[in-house]
């Protein structure tokens, strides 16, 4: 699968992520949306209620006022007017009936309890008892049964009268008479009191403090499992991406791989091929010189195929973990030495050098002698290999208290950061630019990496581009690893 295919396959999934988000988000703001204006509804009429109700009251107070004041009437009526004679009383005659009754309705229109009450105090015209009980009452009808705050609030004094159930001690300056009710007075849950009158004397006002959680609370359950749903399925998706870039990855190495162990195969196989056929032709049959000198190039090419396929096998064993230390006891010193004869032939032919500086006073480790030595010939060889002329190699060893480490130094072609991340993968190959006679499998230090493991010790690389490379390399004295021999 190609680049585009992978991102188009990316884009379409991080399309349809996103409108899963988009759509919960929705649903969930709908659902919040009418729940408010349910909520909004019921206060709504339940303080309406609870205005109506308190007119009520007061609409009672005037018809009592009425009865009263017809019953005093009544008597007053048949009463004669003053300074008329005294002739048949208890008898009124039409004209004294008419001039009484114009006069009773005069003094009733003056005497109304609508008319009285407009110089009584707001506070005064309501109950505390019947004002909490009213909106208890109503509230609970609508089914909300939640903390809340209320208050009257009188438009002439531009104060409240009434806070939860108690009268309020009256200040006439504004900020003092508003100070501590914010709430209450910015509250958009309010109602008029005494709607018929002219103009509304003032208001009742409520405030509910959990009003925000109240109408998330059959909400945020749901939210919580899209959030887990969603996040499940980012996480998934993130891991299939991160999958999806390391096959292709991997595939792009074992291709590499592939066309590596090709090539690396087909030079030793092309020689032996060309030395057999040169053995038997018959110039060169009688000349037992040429003969053995062409047997020797066979058996150097098949040592050297038979190097690269135990590299190989070596990296199969280690990855099905099928193997176990020979552990012995280790100079590493004779070991670091043994190599670098080796290495130094192969720097020699460059114009190279290899030097060392073994400083380590307790040179004795653990481990298998074996792996070792590849461990210390793999780094050199890299070392050389990286170095496109006249390498310069540099092995030291020092203690530490965790035992001995080795450095191995180079004045290569160094490393990005991003390529110091992945060298010890299988496969992987550092990018040598415009030098192309870098040979091998990518397995050399993957297999460096898993031996140090093995050995429980530590490996560890610092470069830049151009200026080189130093493995660190740090080798325990004792191993826990129990000696089968």
């Amino acid at each position: 699968m190609n680049k585009k295919a992978i991102w188009a396959i990316i884009g379409l999934m991080s399309v349809a992520l996103i409108g899963i988000v988009l759509l919960q988000m929705y649903w969930i703001r709908i659902s919040i949306q009418e729940k408010q204006e349910k909520f909004d509804f019921n206060v709504a009429e339940a303080l309406n209620r609870v205005s109506r109700k308190l007119e009520g009251v007061e609409d009672k107070k005037n018809k009592d006022f009425d009865l009263e004041f017809n019953a005093k009437a009544f008597d007053e009526y048949n009463q004669p007017l003053e300074g008329a004679p005294r002739v048949n009383q208890g008898i009124l005659s039409e004209k004294d009936r008419t001039q009484r009754y114009k006069e009773l309705e005069k003094q009733r229109q003056r005497a109304s309890y609508r008319e009285l009450i407009n110089g009584i105090p707001l506070s005064e015209r309501i109950s505390l008892e019947d004002l909490d009980v009213f909106l208890k009452n109503e509230l609970s009808n609508k089914l909300i049964n939640i903390e809340y705050d209320y208050g009257v609030y009188d438009r002439e004094e531009k104060s409240f009268v009434i806070i939860n159930g108690y009268y309020v001690v009256q200040d006439k300056s504004p900020l003092v008479l508003l100070a501590g009710h914010k709430n209450i007075y910015n509250s958009k849950y309010r109602v008029d009191l005494f709607p018929s009158e002219l103009q509304s004397p003032g208001l009742v006002m409520v405030h509910f403090p959990t009003r925000t959680s109240v109408l998330w609370s059959g909400v945020w359950r749901y939210l919580l499992l899209s959030s887990i749903f969603i996040g499940i399925i980012l996480f998934c998706f993130t891991y299939s991406v991160m999958v999806i870039f390391m096959q292709k990855k991997l595939s792009e190495m074992k291709t590499d791989f592939i066309n590596n162990m090709t090539h690396e195969f087909k030079t030793p196989i092309a020689t032996i091929s060309l030395a057999a056929d040169s053995i038997t032709s018959p110039m060169i049959l009688n000349n037992g010189d040429k003969v053995k000198r062409f047997a020797e190039i066979i058996k150097q090419e098949n040592k050297r195929m038979n190097s690269q396929v135990e590299r190989v096998l070596q990296m199969a064993v280690i990855d099905k973990r099928d193997f176990q230390l020979k552990v012995t006891t280790i100079d590493l010193h004779e070991v670091i030495r043994s190599a670098l004869e080796n290495a130094a032939l192969q720097a020699a032919k460059k114009g190279g050098t290899v030097n060392s500086e073994l400083k380590a006073g307790n040179p004795i480790v653990q481990g298998d002698m074996t792996h070792i030595s590849n461990i210390i010939n793999n780094l050199l060889e890299n070392a050389n290999k990286y170095s496109p002329e006249k390498p310069k190699i540099k092995v030291y060893t020092r203690n530490v208290p965790s035992g001995v480490e080795v450095i191995v130094e180079d004045h290569g072609i160094g490393m990005t950061k991003e390529a110091r991340k992945h060298i010890f993968d299988k496969f992987y190959r550092v990018h040598t630019g415009d030098i192309h006679n870098v040979k091998g499998f990518g397995l050399g230090l993957s297999y460096v990496k898993a031996m140090m493991t093995a050995h429980n010790g530590q490996i560890d690389v610092k470069s830049d581009p151009g200026k080189g490379s130093k493995f660190y390399l740090v080798f325990p004295h004792q191993q826990k690893i129990p000696d089968d021999n």
